[in-house]
């Protein structure tokens, strides 16, 4: 073998490990943008304690869609009654309810057992 020709083989297998090399990161690439292109936001779910006679801290992020677990910690029933009534979830002591969200905004509710118990719930459009 002459110098030349070591040199010329090893520039042609630098250029093929170039070639894999962009082509993997393209290919890639591609996968991770088709990722995130076909990716619809699912709804989310979001936990509200109520427990020592008031609801907890509320969610943040909450969404048109998702859903709204209500906890009640208590030994007596609660609700959380929306002023608009867009919702009204009945809550034995101990169990937990559920509901959909399914208007923007900001949403006061209470719970129609207990005039303290007041709260506000936030959600975005989609």
């Amino acid at each position: 073998m002459t110098p030349g020709s070591l040199s010329g083989s090893f520039d042609v297998r630098l250029g093929r490990m170039r070639r894999a090399t962009l082509l993997g990161g393209a290919v890639l690439g591609l996968a991770l943008s088709a990722g995130s292109a076909m990716s619809t936001d699912a709804p989310g779910e979001h936990v509200v304690t109520m427990g020592n006679m008031s609801f907890g801290k509320m969610p943040t992020g909450v969404k048109v869609g998702d859903a709204i677990v209500w906890v009640n910690r208590d030994t007596v029933p609660h609700t959380a009654t929306a002023r608009d009534k867009s919702f009204d979830v009945r809550v034995l002591a101990g169990q937990t309810g559920r509901m959909r969200v399914k208007k923007a905004g900001t949403i006061p509710f209470y719970c129609i057992y207990h005039a303290a118990m007041r709260g506000s719930l936030t959600v975005a459009a989609q």
